[in-house]
């Protein structure tokens, strides 16, 4: 049995949780407490030098790191439909599309950055709220257009199955909305989010849903 180290609002957390979902895995969610930096303590550290959530104890011990390495392990190791295509072109679409979020979106409005730009910088929270919508805004247009290129009229990112891209989608949507941002400028991502919606798995992977929410 394999169990997760998560912490209910972060959005890489939330990536995996839907991707355990998605593989019907058995996993058990252990909270991780950001706000109390139950990350720092050293018996986390010892799981995860990095000090990061989300962190994935496998069955035998060992434990794995960052979003899209215990993505790619849940997809390649455990039975079920695919995050990620078969056909090789569709797999490179779809890495492009989780990369868009993954690479250029949420890495610079992670809490960290955000953090930072408040102390030392001196940023308000208006102001850091501006740059954060900033960078979701321009990844969000690119997905967009990519999105009604390559599938118009699909229920999801890249055609007719839930895939990888999307368990980068939904939580950077719900992270954009902490920043009271319109997202009436992207009508083919949000179309998307109302097609995973209605799957249990998603509703069970929601922030909200999560026993440490708060």
């Amino acid at each position: 049995d394999m169990r997760l180290f998560s912490y209910w609002r972060s959005g890489t957390s939330y990536r995996v949780r839907l991707a355990l979902g998605f593989k019907r895995a058995d996993c058990e969610i252990v909270p991780v407490n950001l706000l109390n930096r139950e990350h720092k303590e050293p018996s986390f550290l010892a799981k995860n030098p990095q000090g990061l959530v989300p962190s994935l104890q496998l069955d035998d011990g060992r434990f794995l790191s960052q979003s899209p390495a215990i993505i790619e392990y849940l997809d390649e190791t455990l039975p079920g439909p695919k995050l990620f295509p078969e056909d090789r072109a569709q797999k490179a679409l779809v890495r492009q599309m989780a990369a868009v979020i993954g690479c250029d979106v949420h890495p610079l409005q992670n809490l960290r950055v955000l953090n930072y730009l408040r102390d030392p910088l001196g940023r308000d929270d208006s102001g850091v709220s501006a740059w954060a919508s900033e960078w979701i805004g321009a990844g969000f247009l690119a997905l967009e257009q990519l999105a009604n290129e390559v599938a118009p009229d699909a229920p999801f990112l890249s055609g007719d199955s839930f895939s990888a891209a999307e368990c980068y989608l939904i939580p950077q949507l719900y992270g954009a909305r902490r920043y009271d941002m319109d997202l009436t400028a992207y009508p083919r991502l949000l179309a998307v989010e109302d097609a995973v919606q209605e799957l249990t798995f998603a509703k069970e992977a929601h922030p909200s849903a999560q026993p440490d929410a708060q």
